[in-house]
């Protein structure tokens, strides 16, 4: 698990910790990396900026104002419900079971 990755020169220089501490080891790219808790620290709201953010207009667009088409390309051709399940039977035991299954062809 990767804790410090910094980029030079198109190799990434790794710190990860193992059993015995902290290890550096050197890849080239391009490269996998399984990130450790510690890789990046998160930023918290502080309340100041929760009340400005609060304040702030959320500009409202449509989908004409992106450039995006929204007519649809599907059609519905019909709708219909699944057929409907018979109720099952109960059995005392395997030998009917086994009786029932052969008798319906299952076996």
């Amino acid at each position: 698990m990767a804790s410090v990755v910094e980029h030079s020169e198109g190799k990434l220089k790794i710190t990860r910790e193992v059993d015995g501490g902290l290890e550096d080891i050197s890849v080239g790219l391009p490269a996998v990396i399984s990130a450790d808790l510690r890789l990046n620290e998160p930023r918290y709201a502080t309340l100041p900026n929760i009340m400005k953010a609060k304040k702030k207009k959320i500009e409202k667009m449509s989908p004409e104002d992106l450039g995006v088409d929204v007519t649809p390309r599907l059609k519905v051709l019909k709708v219909v419900d699944p057929p409907v399940r018979e109720a099952g039977d109960k059995v005392p035991d395997v030998s009917t079971l086994m009786d029932k299954l052969k008798e319906k062809g299952h076996i």
